[in-house]
């Protein structure tokens, strides 16, 4: 199921690059901090809620609280926390949509809709995004059940204060060379 989400933080950004964190092979993708009070929630829980049944049927609801609890799912209600329980910054009091491709690299845009690239510096971990996410159920005999999320893509909305301390330097912060400088 397609959702549009609208004002989403991005964490952990693998969105022009494919990334491997822990034992995974390297995937597009990010995790995408979702305030509990915004529409965001609903329209995923709905997205999630539609994929069920269209898998499962009558069986839907309880299979989603099921694999819910144990922690099988790309939705999480609840902070992102390291493995010694530190809740990572930006994910204290607000949910999160965990997105991951081995294949399909998301389409990045600024706000006026035109594409941007990695050098550009414009999509990173802090910002804020609308996102196109493809929220979809598996039922297989090698991986189990789980609830699944893709992001296609994300265009720019606005800047946040960037995670993992610092940026690079801009041009103008060096100003301009004196013959003395070289002395």
């Amino acid at each position: 199921m397609i959702v549009q989400l609208r004002n989403v933080r991005v964490a952990f950004p693998a969105i022009f690059q494919p990334q491997a964190f822990g034992d995974n092979k390297p995937a597009y993708g990010a995790k995408l901090i979702v305030d509990p009070a915004s529409p965001n929630v609903a329209a995923i829980r709905e997205a999630i809620a539609a994929a069920a049944k269209e898998k499962w049927g009558a069986k839907a609801d309880g299979i989603v609280k099921q694999l819910m609890e144990d922690k099988k799912s790309a939705w999480v209600e609840g902070p992102y926390k390291n493995k010694n329980g530190d809740v990572y910054d930006g994910f204290d009091g607000n949910f999160f949509l965990s997105t991951r491709s081995e294949k399909l690299r998301p389409t990045a845009l600024d706000r006026q809709g035109q594409p941007v690239t990695e050098a550009d510096h414009l999509i990173e971990g802090g910002c804020y995004v609308h996102a196109s996410v493809d929220i979809y159920v598996q039922d297989s005999p090698k991986w189990g059940r789980r609830i699944n999320a893709v992001l296609r893509g994300v265009k720019f909305y606005a800047d946040g204060e960037r995670f993992g301390g610092s940026s690079a330097a801009s041009a103008d912060e060096f100003g301009a060379d004196d013959e003395e400088d070289f002395v």
